[in-house]
């Protein structure tokens, strides 16, 4: 029998990006939160759809499910959030940990936006420790910082939503080479969340299915203090403050990185239509390295 303190998940994978969408829930017919929901992009094309939210709601709906809340872990850098799309079709609160203020200040001055971009985007700004109802559920927000600097986890009941500050145990962690992100503070989040209990369920923002393997997104504390290639227990900080800076020296910028913030930064909302009636994305040119 499933404990009480256990809620039920269901993830849906994006193969493009390697994000996973989750939807959290107790019984059928009651209240949900969906968490770092995708909108599907087209950078070749410019085009936009709606394949995952779709996804997402066909299985709401299928099980009558009252979305509640949207939450996303922090600003991604490599996929355009469907926040926005799916609150427009479900209602529901919009939330991120409230360290985002400071990530929207550099996504206007970087793109130079007339005013801040994030206005009105959330409803709602969480602090580290903030308590909020999913449901019957608690939830409990962990400020998670290290891959950006507004990364937040989300514990409800024995599981917790952690975005990118680690992958499954074979893939490591999130990158820190972002502006704001920093591999000391990385390595005190992940040791955060290792200090929870060893039985708690962890839910990855991604999964880049190394060697091939099937797709996984869910381990728990004690598969990840045991065996996470970058951080598992008996790694230092100096140690993964190395190597994590020497992977990242080696690293790409996001293929989505230029599209994703300016969207990302609004909740998933694209630019307003411009006169002729069409919508376009920024892209600066010759960006000093850092600013973003």
């Amino acid at each position: 029998m499933r404990p009480e303190a256990a809620p039920r998940v269901h993830a849906f994978y994006d193969g493009r990006s390697a994000a996973l969408t989750y939807v959290v829930y107790g019984d059928q017919g009651g209240a949900c939160a969906v968490i770092d929901p995708v909108l599907d992009y087209d950078p070749n094309t410019g085009r936009i759809d709606a394949v995952t939210i779709d996804n997402v709601l066909r299985f709401v709906e299928t099980n009558d499910f009252r979305v509640e809340w949207i939450l996303e872990t922090h600003i991604h850098h490599d996929h355009l959030s469907g926040a926005a799309a799916l609150k427009e079709r479900v209602g529901g609160s919009l939330g991120i940990g409230e360290h985002y203020v400071a990530v929207a200040d550099i996504v206007r001055d970087v793109y130079n936006l007339p005013c801040d971009p994030g206005e009105g985007a959330f409803d709602r700004l969480f602090r580290d420790g903030e308590a909020f109802p999913v449901g019957n559920f608690t939830a409990a927000v962990l400020h998670t910082p290290g891959h950006t600097a507004e990364s937040v986890s989300y514990r409800i009941g024995d599981a917790v939503f952690i975005g990118d500050v680690l992958f499954m145990p074979d893939s490591g962690c999130g990158r820190c080479d972002f502006r704001g992100g920093n591999a000391h503070a990385l390595h005190r989040s992940i040791r955060r969340l290792m200090a929870l209990s060893p039985s708690t369920r962890i839910f990855v923002g991604h999964d880049y299915r190394p060697g091939g393997r099937a797709v996984a997104w869910e381990t728990t504390v004690l598969d990840q203090k045991a065996g996470n290639t970058f951080a598992c227990a008996d790694v230092t900080e100096k140690e993964f403050v190395l190597r994590r800076m020497e992977r990242d020296n080696g690293l790409d910028a996001p293929a989505l990185l230029l599209p994703s913030l300016q969207v990302n930064i609004r909740g998933g909302r694209l630019p307003p239509p411009e006169a002729n009636g069409a919508i376009y994305l920024k892209t600066p040119i010759n960006l000093p390295p850092g600013s973003l």
